[in-house]
């Protein structure tokens, strides 16, 4: 039973009485539980993922030691911004949408007049 840690960000309180109530908050938005069932886990989950439907709003992210997957760290996220989890090599990489760095078009001008 690996440790679990949950960290929320900018979240409704219902989120914090009910990770609180199974795990220990160790600092705002984040919780750790070091003994707890894959069961559990999931259950706990299963909650967190059916609010953050229904609410939309804030991030949450969880993560234990998981010996099967990439990088030994088992690993679900909510929220924004929106990230995509990519194994590489036996390590974790983070993907993300790069913003549009395209120039605006261009546009006619009329040069500059002095008389």
């Amino acid at each position: 039973m690996p440790l679990i840690v949950v960290i929320t960000r900018d979240v409704e309180d219902r989120y914090r009485g009910f990770l609180g109530s199974a795990m220990l908050e160790l600092a705002p938005g984040v919780y750790a539980q070091p003994r707890m069932s894959p069961g559990v886990r999931g259950r706990i989950w299963t909650v967190v993922e059916e609010w953050h439907g229904r609410l939309r709003r804030g991030s949450i992210v969880m993560c234990w030691a998981e010996s099967a997957s990439a990088g030994g760290l088992g690993l679900l996220s909510l929220g924004e911004p929106p990230k995509e989890l990519t194994p590489h090599e036996n390590i974790l990489l983070v993907r993300r949408a790069l913003p549009s760095s395209r120039p605006p078009p261009p546009t006619s001008f009329s040069p500059l007049h002095i008389p």
